[in-house]
């Protein structure tokens, strides 16, 4: 259904959903007048909130799940960017957007990971069981030994995973905290790991 201005209302309420979201943070409301003059703060808002809860996300993903065109994806990114609001960074496949001046730069790789499936199942299956091998990792993850080990190379170049005895999550606090504080945008076994953190390590923050 579209509204008298000719905005899906499906996509309105996105916007105004993810929106409110962000509403807390401080990188939420920041338009400028004229952003809210010609109707584009709810889009850029919207952007903002999005990106307080699911740092690391790249381009396609932010305009799929906001229902915003391609152009006017573009177009919010950029602003945004100028503004300082949020910043992007690139993991070799992707650009992706985090809130600016918010995580360094092994926060900024370990989001990137983060947000991909197999690198994601192996870092988190680590974190619950630090003893799991290569084995262990495949049968849980469903995959096969050599994507497994596909992506422990990656991750070891990031410096995100250690491969002297066995595999070990780097800076494991430091992972352990982003994994939990967005848990809700990394699916179920996030969640898990995010209602059980404390009995597996203590963290600061």
């Amino acid at each position: 259904m579209t509204s008298p201005d000719g905005v899906d209302d499906n996509k309105r309420s996105t916007l105004r959903r993810f929106a409110a979201l962000g509403a807390a943070a401080p990188i939420a409301g920041f338009s400028e007048p004229a952003a809210a003059d010609t109707g584009e703060s709810d889009a850029r808002d919207a952007i903002a909130g999005y990106l307080s809860t699911t740092p690391g996300a790249h381009f396609s993903k932010i305009r799929d799940d906001l229902q915003l065109g391609t152009g006017e994806t573009q177009h919010h990114l950029r602003r945004l960017e100028e503004l300082e609001v949020i910043e992007q960074f690139s993991d070799g496949d992707y650009k992706r957007f985090v809130p600016a001046d918010r995580f360094d730069e092994f926060e900024k790789r370990t989001l990137g990971y983060l947000r991909r499936d197999t690198p994601r199942g192996m870092i988190i299956e680590l974190l619950l069981d630090p003893s799991a091998t290569a084995g262990d990792l495949a049968d849980s993850l469903e995959v096969s030994p050599p994507t497994v080990s596909k992506y422990a190379g990656k991750l070891e170049e990031a410096g995100l995973l250690s491969r002297d005895d066995g595999y070990a999550v780097e800076r494991p606090a430091t992972v352990m905290m982003l994994v939990v504080r967005h848990a809700d945008s990394f699916g179920e076994r996030a969640g898990e790991l995010a209602q059980n953190a404390d009995q597996f390590l203590e963290y600061e923050g």
